[in-house]
């Protein structure tokens, strides 16, 4: 009985033998090369399609998301910052429900800005601007509203952002 040895290598690194396969373009792949999936392993090559297919966002999506949740957000923490003055202690627990909502609106309205394209990078952008749009605001606050008022301003800033950033990226919490 004759028996057939074929030795099989990896496209990348010709020495190495192998018989990990990747599971798209069915090139045998060494351990090196190989990418994890949930459905299995792919080549670096088939990982780096897959991920082009997602990153759809052109570079003015960042300065236009950028400058779009940075506005809002001045906008907003102008208004939690001018409550918390005359509202006192109780803006806290306002300022906690407000900053909800605007955060859900600051990302809509980034959303539609960006047409809904997509990319990790235009999502921290986003949530960026959010975060230093809250940043003047409070600097002031801090010099001439008061110690509410730069409290209601950072817990509004720590509420927003995530928010922001998970609702852009389509994390549906």
């Amino acid at each position: 009985m004759t028996e057939f040895s074929t030795t099989t290598t990896c496209y990348a690194h010709p020495g190495r033998e192998t018989t990990l396969r990747c599971k798209r373009c069915e090139r045998y792949i060494c351990t090196s090369c190989a990418t994890g999936t949930p459905t299995g392993y792919m080549c670096k090559d088939c990982v780096n399609e897959r991920k082009k297919i997602f990153d759809t966002a052109v570079w003015y999506d960042y300065l236009t998301g950028f400058g779009t949740t940075f506005i809002l957000s001045m906008i907003a923490s102008v208004l939690v910052g001018i409550a918390s003055m005359f509202i006192g202690f109780y803006i806290l627990f306002l300022g906690a429900g407000v900053a909800g909502g605007a955060g859900v609106f600051i990302a809509n309205v980034a959303l539609k800005v960006v047409q809904k394209r997509r990319s990790r990078p235009l999502f921290i952008a986003c949530a960026a601007g959010v975060a230093l749009g809250a940043l003047p605001v409070g600097i002031v606050m801090a010099f001439f509203g008061g110690g509410f008022s730069l409290i209601a301003i950072i817990l509004y800033a720590v509420i927003v952002t995530p928010i922001v950033y998970s609702r852009i990226a389509g994390i549906r919490l």
